[in-house]
């Protein structure tokens, strides 16, 4: 089994990571949608 552990870090590093979590969501997200128009055929081609 195995046991968790517990580190310290700075207040602000941690909202840092925070935010960047936020962000992979959004942009993880965003891809999905994506995807889900290119196979749904709404896209545009542009030169």
């Amino acid at each position: 089994m195995a046991s968790s552990k517990t580190v310290a870090i700075p207040k602000e590093e941690y909202l840092r990571l925070k935010r960047h979590e936020q962000i992979d969501v959004e942009l993880l997200k965003s891809l999905v949608r994506s995807l889900e128009d290119i196979k749904a055929g709404r896209v545009i081609r542009v030169r």
